[in-house]
Parts: C-alpha cells; structure tokens; sequence
C-alpha cells in the first residue's frame, strides 16, 4: 500500500488528531459549520513561508546576469572560429 494511503488508513483507525493532518471532529462540531466538511474547516494546514532575503535574491540575480555576459562572450569568440 502507499505511504500516503498508510498514513490515512492509520489515522482513521487511531482515531486521533494528527497536527496538520486529521481531526476527529465531533457531531456537534459539524453541526456547528452547517455539516461543511471542507478540510480547512477542521485542519489547520497553513505552513508558514520562509522569509526571503531580498538583498542576496538581488546579489545572486546580479551575478547570473555577470555570468550571461561571460558566456555570450565566449559563444561569440566559438561562433567566430566556427565562421572562419
């Protein structure tokens, strides 16, 4: 069986909340949201996103741009022998 379908069928059988992943939500509970089963109504599953160091992001796209220039020198030098 495949892990993803495991770790279902193991949750269902415990019977437990499993953080960001199953709750087991009483009849009250889905009375409560107008029996809506959507899972984001019973599971939190919002990760958080990692924080994007701008400064490096431009460092890092400045020395690709640094590198094309490079390298289109080089194709052009290659593009010229192979002309001759």
């Amino acid at each position: 069986m495949p892990a993803n379908l495991q770790k279902i069928v193991e949750s269902v059988d415990a019977r437990k909340d499993v953080d960001k992943y199953a709750h087991v939500a009483t009849f009250e509970e889905i009375s409560d949201n107008d029996f809506n089963l959507n899972i984001p109504r019973y599971v939190d599953t919002f990760e958080e996103e990692a924080e994007i160091d701008i400064d490096a992001v431009q460092e890092e796209i400045e020395q690709l741009e640094s590198d094309l220039v490079a390298v289109r020198a080089k194709m052009a030098a290659v593009l010229k022998e192979i002309e001759r």
